[in-house]
Parts: structure tokens; sequence; C-alpha cells
């Protein structure tokens, strides 16, 4: 089952928020969340919040749209009690799960219902994460027809015996196939990756490397396999049925695999993603990098508004239950102080290639980045023009790297 969420403070039932939300939010962008939590197997590896049809007590899937549509009419009803400032959303994201195990209108009357409560941006980013084998070229145009713009496939791996380990359900002959439908409905194309399966070897991640590549994305995800306690992959390998991860492998794939993107013309923007250009980084993602303000609504889904950080009720039932009474569908909630706001600035933006502004650093941080330099963790040049910018070395030590300047 999926992991447990984190503790916190009470959240109020009305949702309202403290008023340190609303400061500065006009120079925030805003950005929306909508996380569908079902999928048509659980894979051995994740422990996400999502739900199997034998795992949801009574609910509907039929259901969640409206459900989904409730609390996006809720938040924007917070926010403007709160006094935040009126933004329409500059990027969109639905996440999962498997958001495409929904019929297309589901997904497109969801958006619907972001743009009449908060209004699109103009160019505003539309995404849908989708496993290859959940949709065909039709569902990908009424996606397009709907407003969506952007489409991220679940691929992981080109080699049988590594998707069979992750208990994907798709074929490697699906990929290019449905890459090339997203293409000409007119989408832009991300392909995610994971390396370091159990069993799987470096001549079988240059296999994905290819395949991924053949496929001319523009932008390209590779996540290195953690193994999450309580998942069915962390009780094989203590049953010993399949090996454990080897980090030492594992840089090394990274490494292989961040040479074989750039030469194909895609650059890494942060640790585990990469794009053709600057126009096709994930707008939504470097949003959780940066800072900003996002409503994220479904069960489990995190929340964040000007340093105030939510999380909702698990389970579709808690949640369907609490979107009927019309209250908050939160769990809990944390306030950031002003220490730990900087703090969580400085992990998150050294790991970005735009870098930290060495101007958050304390006079007692900056000494330390002399070191970082010496011992080739950060880049030297950028750092004398003010940015904290990790090298390869860099991306690969990132916990190291902010320890260090912590201290």
């Amino acid at each position: 089952m999926p992991s447990i969420l984190p503790e916190g403070d009470p959240a109020p039932a009305d949702g309202s928020l403290p008023p340190s939300a609303a400061e500065g939010s006009a120079e925030r962008r805003f950005g929306v969340y909508v996380h569908v939590p079902y999928c048509r197997v659980r894979c051995g590896y994740c422990d996400f919040n999502t739900y199997t049809a034998s795992e949801l007590g009574g609910t509907r899937r039929d259901d969640y749209a409206a459900q989904a549509q409730r609390e996006l009419s809720f938040g924007a009803d917070v926010l403007r009690r709160a006094g935040v400032a009126e933004r329409a959303a500059s990027t969109v994201f639905f996440g999962g799960g498997t958001p495409t195990l929904l019929p297309a209108e589901d997904l497109a009357s969801m958006l619907g219902r972001i743009r009449d409560e908060w209004g699109l941006a103009p160019g505003a980013e539309v995404t849908t994460e989708a496993n290859p084998d959940s949709v065909d070229a039709a569902y990908l145009e009424r996606l397009t027809r709907a407003g969506f713009t952007r489409v991220s496939f679940g691929m992981q791996s080109a080699v049988p015996e590594v998707l069979r380990t992750l208990d994907r359900t798709h074929t490697p002959e699906r990929i290019p196939l449905v890459t090339r439908w997203a293409r000409e409905a007119g989408l832009q194309v991300s392909v995610d990756l994971i390396y370091g399966t159990p069993g799987e070897r470096i001549e079988d991640w240059d296999r994905s490397v290819d395949a991924a590549l053949a496929t001319e994305p523009d932008h390209l995800s590779a996540y290195a396999l953690i193994v999450e306690p309580g998942t069915k992959l962390a009780a094989q390998i203590k049953r010993g049925s399949v090996p454990e991860p080897d980090e030492d492998l594992h840089a090394e794939m990274y490494e292989r695999a961040d040479a074989r993107f750039a030469a194909a013309g895609l650059g890494w923007y942060e640790i585990s993603n990469w794009a053709r250009s600057e126009a096709t980084r994930s707008r939504h993602n470097l949003a959780y990098w940066t800072g900003e303000d996002w409503w994220a609504a479904g069960p489990g889904a995190h929340s964040h508004v000007g340093g105030v950080r939510w999380w909702n009720v698990k389970h579709p039932g808690a949640y369907a239950q609490r979107m009927a009474q019309g209250a908050s569908p939160a769990h809990a909630r944390e306030i950031l102080d002003a220490s730990s706001r900087r703090e969580e600035r400085i992990l998150l933006e050294t790991r970005i290639a735009d870098g930290l502004d060495t101007g958050v650093l304390t006079a007692e941080e900056r000494r330390r980045v002399p070191g970082l330099i010496a011992d080739g963790l950060i880049d030297g040049r950028a750092a004398i023009a003010g940015r904290v910018v990790p090298t390869l070395r860099g991306r690969l030590l990132a916990d190291t790297v902010v320890h260090r300047l912590l201290g």
C-alpha cells in the first residue's frame, strides 16, 4: 500500500490560510496539480498514493472527475478568502497513478474547471502523465482539443526483462507508436526512464537510452530506482530473490545517459531532467524547485502557497466523503518559518542548472563555496558570477553539496 502521510498541524475544516500565505503572492507564479490515484496494476517499486480497482473500498473511478472539480472550486474560494493575489494558472499537471485511465472527457472537464476558476495564462503548459498502453491516437487528439499541450510517457525501460521486474504492463514496441501519435496530435513529448532496476546491466540501460532518444523527445527524465519500504520490490530484495541496487552502477548509468542526452541536443536543467530547449523544460516541475505557489487537488495531494504546505487525506473514499460534505480535504499542514524556507530553497535550487543565488547564503556559508569548487562539486565560473551550480560530480553528490553548504 502507499506510504503513510507525514505528521503536521491540524488543518482548518474550512481550508482557511494564514495572512502570511498572501504576502508577496502577486510576484509568484501559480500552478495547479491534479492527482488521479488509479492504476491498472501496482508496480512493484512504487509507493505513490495509487489504488487498483480492488483497493478502492466502494468508491468509483467514474465519480472522480466531479469530486476533483468540487475541490478545485473550493480551492479558488479559499485563495480568494485568504487575499492571495488572483493569478491565472501558468502550468497545470495531471499526475498519478495513471490519469489516462480516465476518459479524455474527464480530464477535459477538470481542466475546464481550472480554466473557469482561475483562468489559464497565455502559453500555459498543460501536461498529463500517461502509461504507453493507456492511450491511442484518438485519445491524444481529444487531449489536444481540450487544451493539453504536453504528455509525459512512463517508458521506464526498453528491455522486456526490466519491465517485468518493474511490473510494467506495456511492451517496448508501444513507445515509438505513442510518441508518434502524441507528436501528430500537436503535443510536446516527454519520456520517463528508470535506471538501476535489480538485474539491469549497463548494456540494458544503453539499449533503453537508445530507444528513448530514437523517439526524438522534447524532454527526458531519468530517475534512479529507489527501494521504498513496504513495496513488493523491497520484500523481494529482503528475501534475496532479486539483488540490491548498486550505487556505483547507478552513478555510471547516470553519467553515460547524461553524455548521450547532451550529444543528442538535450541539456540538463535539473538533476533528473533534460530538455531540448528552454521552451521544453517542465515549467510545472521548475515551479516546485523554485518555491512558487500551487494548488494540488486529489487524495494525498500536497499543496503550497506562500510557505504554507498542506496535504489531503489519502484514501479516495475519505476524499470523496470530504468533498460530499463540502469540507476541506486537507489532512494536516505546516507553516514554514523564514529559516526553514531559506534552507529549503538551498536544498532545491542547488539541484537546477540555473543555480542558487549566493546572496541567499550567510557569510559563513559563502566561505564554504571555495572548498566545494576545489572538490569539483560546484562550477567555479558560475560561483564567480554569484550562482551555486552543481557540476556533474555535484549532481551525483547533491546531498553532500547541501550538507556542506549548511554545515
